[in-house]
């Protein structure tokens, strides 16, 4: 595939539930379809060379939806946890993948988010791959813990406000990667995603294709309209 391959994706899984609708099927069936997707991508982004891969699987808003759609959400989160845990073999980890997970994991149970920690704590020496999951995040969460932090340094006399940069802010921030390419499927908007890292990004919006239909040359497609096109950086 000659084309210039993003090092950095974000991935913004929108539609699950919409597909779901649309069958006459409860809502966690898309959730589950779309968990399908998402391991297939994992594949998809190895073999077209994208070394780092950001993907929102629940933002903030998405924990305080209905309780049924929520469990079902967070068991779906613990079985792929635990099959990473379980499987010395899984591609993840033959593939020295870095995982992270990054959003507010206070809001997660107590099982679920010692399996998350076990699983950073596993790979974090890896370098060939990075894989970041957003549960639970939202931007403005991430700004605002990020302000916390600094505030929290400067009062304890460890950083001077005129120290306070963007380098040091970005510094503080729970993922300081900047994404080259943001793919969001089934809408047209960024929903507070990565404010600060993403403002340079390039944005392709998928609105006619929910996340379970999303595949491997839908993904080709978007690397090459990414290729296709000048970054300014504001200049």
């Amino acid at each position: 595939m000659d084309h210039k391959i993003p090092r950095h994706v974000v991935i913004v899984p929108d539609g699950n539930r919409r597909w779901a609708k649309q069958r006459g099927l409860p809502a966690w069936e898309g959730h589950r379809e779309g968990a399908k997707t998402f391991e297939n991508l994992l594949k998809w982004c190895k073999e077209l060379g994208i070394k780092e891969l950001s993907f929102w699987g629940a933002s903030t808003e998405n924990l305080e939806r209905d309780k049924v759609e929520v469990d079902f959400l967070l068991k779906l989160f613990t079985e792929m946890c635990d099959r990473i845990l379980k499987d010395n073999n899984s591609e993840l980890k033959e593939n020295k993948v870095r995982i992270t997970f990054i959003g507010d994991l206070q809001r997660l149970p107590e099982g679920l988010r010692k399996k998350m920690e076990s699983i950073m704590e596993q790979t974090k020496d890896h370098s060939n791959y990075k894989l970041n999951l957003l549960i639970g995040y939202g931007g403005r969460w991430e700004i605002t813990q990020a302000a916390k932090k600094i505030a929290e340094e400067v009062k304890e006399g460890k950083l001077k406000v005129e120290d306070v940069t963007p380098e040091i802010f970005r510094n503080h921030l729970a993922l300081q990667s900047e994404p080259d390419l943001i793919i969001r499927t089934s809408e047209e908007r960024l929903s507070g995603l990565l404010p600060w890292q993403g403002i340079y990004a390039e944005i392709i919006f998928l609105k006619d294709k929910h996340w379970p239909e999303f595949t491997k040359e839908d993904l080709k497609k978007c690397i090459e309209e990414f290729s296709r096109r000048q970054r300014r950086y504001g200049k």
